[in-house]
């Protein structure tokens, strides 16, 4: 990037001009408004002008005192018959001209005369004339939504917001609340009158609509925050189809492998293939149709922004096979046809079912992109309402991390004094796990579930604490940041550059009763982390030159608000086959390949095998061999060793000792040249395989994650 590129950057970041920013939830009652005036009361304390455009407190005395705070924009006076109406003054803003407006309900029509008919073009006006704008809205409005939601709460939606709005807007963030957390705060009458309790509840507010409607919300936020990336870091997978190919099976299990791997997918029509049969299979799995036509034997190498390149058998296949490449390859087999319906298997599976017998807690996680997504903010805010309902909560460990604003949150809630445990002349303080348990809250928050706990400590990681409270028949609220989860490994790896060393298993996921995504753009973490509300002052230029890339922030935004949608639907998952075997060479590389293709077949939740067969002939590294051996024990992996004089045959005989088996192997990194022998994989199809899955070859070089 040149040195004008960066100032403009840098200065869109730091707000050098108006922006338009805009929160979107899946049902009132979510909180926008709420989001609305602590940003505003942020920024006037940041010595901005802010002012309220228009804000529907309803009465709450916690919003009336936030909002009482702040200057407003006076209203103007609609008269329609005999009554009057209050409505936001576009004229009246521009002559204030704050720095900053609030403004509530984008979707609401405007009455009597006014400059626009919409508030959500009287936002995009203000934003013209400099004066940025915070607003929000409900997801049924939006044009694309609208239908949906009208079928599911069986009346229409007249005020509606066009796409093309969210697409203008600087940021779109999503604001996601467990339906559950909806429904009692309708039955609490906090967000409809008490004689419309009960209406509510069958109509926008039935867990089933509420559901639906979160997905789209998550949904619509995922496709508007897709990054411009090279070929190897992209978030997207692309499916070639070809004329005279059967196109529905192809697609579906390309979807199959794309979801587990947290990719969207791009339905890539060649030339000579109708559209518009392809158009209902897209939208059954979720695919978007590519309008242009792209030709993957000729473009070049980085042209496609795809992490995933699928394309039926045949000789473009086995081109592309041949050389190296930045995206992994799934050659597809003519005819088959095999998608299976796996349960999802897990550590914790076990323990999931012993819930619906013994009586456990609830777990909720809040999930974020990154540190600083407000997780913990999310969190103890969560538990001042539980709190002020009368439910009995305590801290268990929460970490502040010296940050001012979530501090504030501890006044008035009881914390539990951390556990000291000495171990290397090191001193450190963990949670408590037996003391709360005898403490025996209803709720506890437990912050970091992904944290490595102390040596000497009863479990080793945290979550095995928050297994042990759950089985207390205590409900749980706890945070965790999306790289952090083992079955993401690579993909972060792949798409960040770093390795995450602190992990845990996907299982915890499966487990939690909600999975809240607490949803941030990468230029507010950015700008958070510029004034030291995340790291301290020394590392702060690290961290924005490496794991605080917009581009990394991105990405794992995207992976965030998937594995949001994912944690809602974990009880079967699809797999386009019943076996991966990875075959690997006596090469210490290898390791990471076997860890990767592992990873894969885990998120499928299918068998894994790895074979390592050779010729006589061939030089073996052993103790690459005797590692991998190894690795292979420790996982409970099958691990085949043979010698062939035919490499290639014996590994198809071997894959094809069990049906719906697919090899995997690792891409070569050479480029084909006259005389060469071929790639290894372009071996195994000249020798017959139908189906292959070419990974890309693992790169030694690596950063570390700054959480760990």
């Amino acid at each position: 990037m040149d040195r004008i590129s960066k100032a403009e950057e840098l200065l869109r970041e730091l707000g050098g001009r108006a922006r338009l920013v805009v929160y979107v939830a899946s049902a009132p009652g979510s909180g926008k408004t709420r989001r609305l005036l602590e940003d505003g009361r942020r920024l006037y304390a940041g010595g901005k002008r802010v002012a309220i455009g228009w804000i529907e407190t309803k009465g709450r005395p916690d919003l009336e005192r936030v909002a009482g705070s702040l200057p407003r924009i006076p209203t103007r006076q609609v008269k329609i018959g005999d009554a009057f109406f209050e409505e936001f003054d576009y004229e009246a803003a521009l002559r204030e001209k704050p720095d900053v407006l609030l403004l509530d309900e984008l979707a609401h029509e405007n009455l009597g005369d006014a400059a626009h008919a919409k508030r959500w073009q009287d936002a995009l006006a203000l934003r013209e004339r400099g004066i940025g704008v915070i607003g929000a809205f409900n997801i049924a409005h939006l044009e694309t939504v609208a239908p949906t939601a009208e079928a599911l709460v069986g009346y229409p939606v007249r005020e509606i917001i066009p796409v093309s709005f969210l697409q203008s807007a600087d940021e779109v963030i999503a604001i996601d609340v467990s339906p559950r957390i909806l429904r009692s705060r309708v039955q609490a009458g906090k967000i409809v009158n008490e004689q419309d309790v009960d209406r509510a509840l069958n109509g926008i507010f039935k867990e089933q609509t509420l559901y639906m409607l979160r997905e789209l919300l998550l949904r619509t936020v995922d496709n508007l925050t897709l990054p411009v990336v090279r070929a190897g870091r992209s978030s997207m997978a692309a499916a070639f189809v070809y004329p005279k190919l059967d196109a529905s099976p192809f697609l579906r299990r390309t979807a199959a492998i794309a979801h587990a791997l947290d990719l969207s997918l791009e339905v890539v029509p060649a030339a000579g293939v109708e559209r518009t049969p392809l158009e209902p299979i897209a939208r059954d799995i979720g695919a978007e149709i590519l309008h242009e036509s792209i030709e993957p034997a000729s473009m070049d190498r980085d042209a496609l922004r795809a992490a995933l390149v699928a394309l039926p058998n045949g000789r473009i296949a086995a081109k592309l096979a041949n050389a190296p490449l930045p995206y992994d390859l799934f050659i597809v087999g003519a005819g088959q046809t095999y998608l299976g319906q796996n349960p999802a298997r897990s550590p914790y599976s076990q323990t999931s079912g012993d819930r619906l017998r013994v009586g456990y807690g609830r777990l909720t996680v809040y999930l974020g992109a990154a540190a600083g997504a407000g997780k913990t903010f999310a969190m103890l805010d969560r538990a001042h309402q539980l709190q002020a309902d009368g439910v009995d909560v305590i801290g268990g460990f929460i970490e502040t991390h010296g940050r001012k604003e979530t501090a504030e949150l501890l006044d008035g809630l009881n914390v539990l004094p951390p556990k000291v445990i000495a171990a290397n002349g090191i001193t450190y303080t963990e949670f408590d796990r037996e003391a709360l348990i005898a403490r025996h809250p209803q709720v506890a928050l437990i912050d970091e579930l992904a944290h490595t706990n102390a040596p000497g400590s009863i479990a080793p990681k945290r979550f095995y604490d928050v297994l042990a409270v759950l089985r207390a028949g205590i409900d749980v609220i706890t945070t965790l940041n999306i790289q952090h989860l083992e079955g993401l490994g690579d993909t972060v790896r792949r798409l960040t550059g770093t390795v995450v060393r602190e992990t845990l298993p996907d299982g915890i996921l499966a487990l939690a009763d909600e999975v809240i995504l607490i949803d941030v753009t990468p230029d507010t973490l950015r700008q958070r982390l510029r004034d030291g509300k995340i790291y301290p002052p020394e590392r702060i230029d690290a961290a924005l030159s490496n794991f605080f890339r917009t581009e990394n922030l991105f990405a794992l935004r995207e992976l965030a608000l998937r594995e949001a949608l994912r944690a809602r639907y974990r009880e079967r998952i699809a797999s386009p086959f019943e076996r991966l075997l990875l075959t690997v060479d006596s090469r210490s590389v290898d390791l990471l390949t076997m860890s990767r293709a592992g990873r894969i077949a885990a998120r499928l939740a299918i068998e894994f095998a790895i074979a390592h067969v050779t010729s006589s002939k061939e030089r073996i590294d052993s103790s690459a061999v005797d590692a991998m051996r190894s690795e292979a024990r420790k996982t409970n992996i099958e691990f085949i060793e043979e010698t062939a004089d035919d490499v290639p045959r014996r590994l198809l005989e071997i894959a094809r000792a069990k049906p719906e088996t697919t090899l995997a192997v690792s891409g070569t990194t050479r480029h084909p040249r006259w005389l060469q022998q071929p790639s290894f994989a372009r071996q195994l199809l000249d020798a017959g395989a139908r189906e292959l899955l070419v990974l890309t070859p693992p790169e030694t070089r690596i950063e570390p994650s700054p959480e760990d």
